[in-house]
């Protein structure tokens, strides 16, 4: 390929993602091979470090997306035996770590990272990964070439990519919410996995390896509580200050909760904080007070904002920065939140792996009482679940009838099956009432698959529940929400509890000492309550929720309406129309609580109208 003709489609991919970085954009090609950056200049803003980025002689080239925190202790190290720099940017230390360790030089980054690597010397290509999947790195390989990128709109804006739908991973995001990894919902895209490296070399030849392993719960070991206490804090503590190092204004986002608030203390300890929260203000939905409360508390400079129904005029931005159907609610918080964010800040902390590090959600509580159910005979399950599917307690607007419902209902089946349940949208048995003609070939094919895998090596308690949230839920959608909804402002979000050091030592510690019966997250709360009010840390944990029910009954219903029961819908045959129509029409009688099913399917009929529809790769939605 012509070198002028390489560049124009390398700087076509770089502006669908000009949005992560806005502070410059450079290509580098060397025949057939190319590298693209959109630069977020937040170590060393200098034009010298810009990406993409060589070593002296001009042999290794990379481009790099994240943070490198321990990067200054690196530089050192590399320093010392004889390598000269020539910025200050973290990104350097892995051209020079590679020079000096080769592929194993990803086992010394502490971060959050994504980079591409070409050797020029060897002719062969290094991605990598961060251990936890914070940064995303998406492929296309066709035997012959690999194209790749941060999003997959990039890797589509290369001349000659398909936009196929894969229906396998639909009916997976039907399941889950989400589209789980390694593939996409694109055919033949797929993505880097957490803690991977993959090298291209001549030919096309791909090897893969996975260079770091989260501990497994049956590991873990009872420990001094006393000893636990202060170790946590020492490693928060760490975790935050490697995370506080920028050339940029920095702050953090605060819900209230216990994970943010314990980040933002950690902050306050160490210098002024800027925080930020938005609210809802429907009843149940605003965390402003707890927020603000914390905020005084902690003397930070905090700012607020209350979201309305009216935001859900974002949706076409959201589904376009996405690229894949995306079920999750929060989404539109998360939006918001990063948007107020960063007209102050470029750089933010956050609470994410709180609740998968230090067992916060309700369900791992579930998953205890679940092993003392397990000890009934199976007859009596049978009838205990017999009787709640009856009742209609898994309906209830009641939160604690409802998880009880939900509990009971499912008494009489295996614990792996129990806990895919408990997070999925549809089950099996509702999707064989939903699909249509085109997904019904699908159905033999469980969609809770990539989950189960990691819950059925073990006893299924909360720790393993956890440990599997950890390489399903938490890499492929928590933090694609908060990559995605925050890059797609331009804006760093760094999470000290992803730290893997700090996560290493949580899960060191089994799960009924990270958590007790109806007190999740006991050990992070006896920490925070050295630095925070009380009646901070001890109230029910509210969770960054969006009232997406009431709203679907009301602002929402008539679009979801339109767009599910539409011409243009009702002729992929996906769906069953008339089954659509009760999921809709039960919802807004009240009958049932149909809210996360009909917004997994409105965020899917959405994406397939802006990124398989149109016949060629959309632009960016016009801010309203």
């Amino acid at each position: 390929m012509p070198p002028r003709r390489m560049a124009s489609h390398l700087g076509a991919m770089v502006a669908m993602v000009r949005h992560r970085g806005p502070d410059g954009e450079r290509t580098w090609t060397d025949g057939e091979v190319g590298l693209g950056h959109a630069r977020l200049a937040v170590i060393d803003p200098s034009p010298e470090a810009a990406q993409p980025m060589s070593d002296a002689e001009g042999r290794v080239w990379v481009v790099h997306n994240g943070e490198i925190y321990n990067f200054m202790a690196l530089r050192e190290e590399l320093a010392a035996a004889g390598h000269r720099f020539r910025t200050r940017s973290d990104t350097e230390v892995i051209v020079a770590g590679y020079e000096a360790w080769g592929e194993a030089v990803v086992e010394r980054l502490r971060g959050m990272f994504a980079f591409a690597l070409w050797d020029g010397h060897n002719r062969r290509l290094l991605l990598a990964r961060d251990r936890l999947g914070q940064k995303p790195l998406y492929y296309r390989h066709d035997g012959g070439s690999v194209i790749f990128g941060s999003e997959i709109k990039a890797i589509l804006a290369w001349p000659g990519v398909a936009r196929e739908a894969d229906l396998g991973a639909v009916h997976r995001y039907l399941s889950l919410g989400y589209v789980p990894g390694p593939g996409s919902a694109f055919r033949g895209i797929a993505r880097l996995e957490p803690a991977q490296t993959m090298v291209v070399g001549p030919g096309g030849a791909v090897r893969r390896r996975r260079y770091w392993q989260a501990p497994a719960p049956e590991a873990a070991r009872p420990q001094p509580r006393a000893a636990l206490r202060e170790g946590l804090l020492a490693r928060l503590d760490e975790a935050v200050r490697l995370r506080l190092i920028a050339d940029v204004p920095l702050g953090a986002f605060l819900s209230g909760g216990v994970d943010s608030a314990s980040v933002v203390a950690a902050m306050a300890a160490a210098g002024p904080v800027a925080s930020f929260t938005v609210g809802f203000a429907e009843a149940g939905f605003d965390e402003r007070p707890y927020a603000r409360a914390v905020a005084a508390h902690l003397g930070t400079r905090h700012h607020e904002e209350m979201v309305s129904p009216d935001a859900l005029a974002v949706l076409p931005r959201l589904v376009w920065h996405f690229d894949q159907p995306f079920a999750d609610s929060s989404a539109v918080a998360t939006w918001y939140v990063a948007e107020m964010t960063r007209r102050h800040v470029t750089v933010a902390l956050s609470g994410d792996g709180g609740d998968e590090a230090f067992l916060g959600y309700p369900r791992y509580a579930g998953c205890r009482l679940g092993r003392w159910l397990d000890r009934l005979p199976r007859p009596l399950r049978r009838a205990l679940a017999a009787r709640a599917r009856a009742s209609g307690l898994a309906a209830s607007d009641r939160r604690g009838l409802r998880y009880l419902g939900r509990f009971l209902a499912d008494a009489d089946r295996a614990p792996a099956e129990r806990y895919a349940r408990w997070v999925s949208f549809f089950t099996e048995a509702d999707q064989a009432a939903l699909y249509g003609e085109a997904l019904r070939p699908h159905l033999a094919a469980p969609g809770t698959a990539s989950l189960t895998r990691w819950l059925e090596g073990g006893p299924v308690g909360e720790g393993r529940a956890a440990w599997a949230d950890l390489h399903t839920y938490l890499p492929d959608d928590l933090l694609v929400k908060v990559d995605i909804a925050a890059m797609a402002h331009g804006l760093e979000v760094r999470a000290p509890f992803l730290d893997h050091e700090l996560l290493v030592f949580a899960l060191s510690i089994p799960g009924h000492q990270r958590m007790r019966i109806g007190e999740t997250k006991a050990l992070l709360k006896e920490v925070a309550a050295r630095r925070l009010p009380k009646k901070a840390i001890y109230r029910r944990k509210q969770g960054f929720n969006v009232p997406i029910e009431r709203w679907l009954r009301g602002p929402l219903g008539d679009l979801a309406r339109d767009t599910l029961t539409g011409e243009r819908a009702r002729a992929r045959g996906l769906f069953r129309p008339s089954v659509v129509r009760a999921l809709i029409d039960d919802h807004l009688a009240g009958r049932r609580r149909n809210h996360d099913r009909i917004w997994a399917l409105l965020m899917l009929e959405l994406w397939f109208a802006t990124w398989i529809d149109p016949p060629a790769p959309p632009t960016a939605p016009v801010a309203p």
